[in-house]
């Protein structure tokens, strides 16, 4: 299998293009991912130049492909999908190579269309801004979004 693989800590030229370990086999509550397009984050560079410890040799947080093989069933081969997370580049093999396991929970089926490469920008983005509302500001049904902090100062009304 193909992928991007980091061979040592630091700027780009620490990773380079190589062969990854066999194709992964999903598990149970895994999905097994062709990927067509994955997207590049500011973390990755954090994780490349080694300054959060020991990483994966792949790295990827995000990717947008087709199921090859979801052992639950749930998802048929050839359902396109967008995944996030559950490990991805930083305590497994992330979504730079051709194929990646991704735990069930953190695959969402899509109908869209998006290319892939505009479609693999949204997973990393949305996660961000759930958790910013729901986590942080506790939003939720019937309630009232608020933050402990003041807002800046550009986003107070004059």
């Amino acid at each position: 299998m193909k992928a991007i693989v980091i061979t040592r800590p630091g700027g780009p030229e620490g990773a380079r293009r190589g062969r990854a370990p066999p194709i992964p086999c999903p598990r149970p509550a895994r999905v097994l991912i062709r990927i067509q397009a994955f997207g590049l984050n500011h973390a990755e560079a954090y994780m490349r130049s080694g300054a959060w410890g020991q990483v994966a040799r792949i790295p990827g947080i995000e990717c947008a492909g087709t199921v090859e093989a979801d052992p639950s069933g749930r998802l048929a081969g050839g359902t396109p999908v967008v995944a996030i997370l559950g490990g991805m580049g930083r305590t497994r093999n992330g979504s730079y190579a051709e194929l990646v396991t991704v735990p069930s929970s953190n695959v969402v089926p899509v109908r869209t269309s998006l290319t892939w490469t505009d479609l693999v920008a949204l997973p990393e983005v949305y996660s961000t801004a759930w958790a910013g509302l729901y986590r942080t500001w506790t939003c939720g049904p019937g309630r009232r979004c608020w933050s402990a902090a003041p807002p800046p100062r550009w986003a107070r009304p004059r």
